[in-house]
């Protein structure tokens, strides 16, 4: 790795020296051993291109690909129509950057305006970024753009993707930003518990819907409450879901976001991923990132151009709130193709069936003996314990092609499920439960 960084050993080291870290391998010492390769890749000198790509090849088939899929919790298996790699996958497009020059660049330009179009329609805001990272990098600047001289602490509900609270702790730790976070009742959120602690001092509140564990969260009734508290309203959702659900606007939310991946891009094994970030009118100054907006030229064409990039670290530098300068493109694009291609029929029949593959599992699974479900209201995932080892279960489900739910500790497993799963699937899921209990 370190053949292909431009750094001399003492620029290296003193970058180091300067993080308090030994070697680069510390970066990396988040990441599970077990999912490391613990060093190198040993190919050997004087490979051929087709030695090398046949040896990645070889490795790459360790990677175990499920027939059937049960597994969610802010990443899902959605079908991806042909169309969408076809034209994303083309020369003209094949980019993650934005382009400057905008005289040159109109198809791209057009394609993020598109985007961006689309995340409007769906959450029903007025403004939307040309989208970030990921989901949790979009609920933190989201938190960031809440902030004031006199209110600088976040409500965040244990309902929201525990991955997306980590991401925004860390932010709050080097952005003078403070988080509290509110209790659940019955895997909702406790509206009680949000309302004792909302105070002067808090900026915004964030409801996830469906939250992580698959609940439907009254987003209604929340709404006069936390704004009578002169805070803004954070809504996190699933863009499959607002097929179906209420979208942000409906309940008076102030900024939308949330994970674009279901909207066509792959799993793959956990990236990259886009986050789409929406706002009122009131609040598109404050969006990070950038924004294409739609123009005239002086001969009265239509044209775009980047209309707002001034919050980036390149125009503001050391003043900048965000530092986003990546926007994603081709993940973004990804999600446009896919929103054009499904239109809006195609996306409520992906989130009818969602839905009600969800039930159906849900009830079979509550007439099991030896397990428990717990919410009502749900889109397509949902909390179960079972009484079984949690190893013996999972070593089943594997021996037989399938990809249960997300463990959750104490027997608790979290299920999800997508267009894709077949009624076989569920049966099978079932069956096999039911032997192992």
């Amino acid at each position: 790795m370190t053949s292909y960084v431009p750094n001399t050993k003492e620029t290296t080291k003193h970058m180091m020296d300067v993080v308090g870290i030994k070697d680069a391998e510390e970066l990396f010492k988040s990441i599970p051993s077990e999912l490391r390769l613990g060093g190198d890749i040993c190919i050997d000198d004087g490979k051929s291109e087709i030695e090398v790509r046949n040896t990645i090849h070889k490795i790459a088939s360790t990677n175990k690909k499920y027939g059937s899929c049960f597994l969610g919790a802010g990443v899902y298996n959605h079908y991806i129509p042909s169309v969408v790699s076809e034209i994303a996958s083309t020369q003209e497009f094949l980019t993650a950057y934005t382009p400057y020059q905008a005289e040159i660049s109109q198809g791209v330009l057009q394609a993020i305006f598109e985007y961006q179009t689309y995340i409007c329609n769906l959450t029903g805001m007025e403004a939307s970024n040309a989208s970030v990272y990921d989901g949790a990098t979009a609920l933190a600047e989201a938190c960031m753009m809440s902030i004031t001289n006199s209110k600088k602490k976040v409500l965040v509900s244990k309902g929201v993707n525990p991955e997306y609270i980590k991401v925004l702790n860390t932010w709050c730790k080097y952005a003078g930003l403070e988080m509290e976070l509110v209790e659940l009742d019955n895997y909702k959120t406790d509206v009680n518990d949000m309302k004792n602690k909302l105070n002067s001092e808090i900026a915004s509140v964030v409801l996830q819907n469906p939250n992580f564990y698959g609940t439907l969260e009254d987003m209604d009734s929340v709404d006069q409450v936390i704004h009578s508290n002169k805070s803004l309203f954070i809504s996190v959702v699933n863009p499959i879901s607002l097929a179906l659900l209420k979208s942000p606007v409906e309940y008076n939310a102030d900024i939308a976001v949330g994970e674009g991946q279901p909207l066509g891009n792959p799993m793959a094994s956990g990236g990259p991923y886009l986050g789409f970030m929406a706002a009122t009118k009131k609040l598109t100054r404050k969006l990070p990132g950038r924004i294409v907006g739609q123009t005239e030229d002086i001969d009265g064409k239509r044209g775009f151009v980047l209309t707002l990039q001034a919050r980036e670290q390149h125009i503001r530098r050391e003043k900048a709130s965000s530092n986003i300068c990546s926007n994603q493109a081709l993940n973004a694009l990804t999600a446009a193709v896919y929103l054009g291609a499904m239109g809006e029929s195609g996306l409520r029949q992906v989130a009818c069936k969602s839905m009600e593959n969800a039930y159906h599992l849900k009830d079979k699974l509550s007439k099991v003996d030896g397990v428990e479900v717990y919410q009502e209201d749900i889109f397509n995932e949902f909390v179960a314990t079972f009484k079984c080892s949690n190893d013996e279960l999972e070593e089943k489900l594997k021996e037989n092609d399938i990809l249960g739910g997300l463990y959750l500790g104490d027997n608790k497993y979290l299920f999800a499920t997508t267009e894709l799963n077949t009624q076989d699937d569920i049966e099978r899921l079932v069956t096999i439960i039911k032997e192992v209990l």
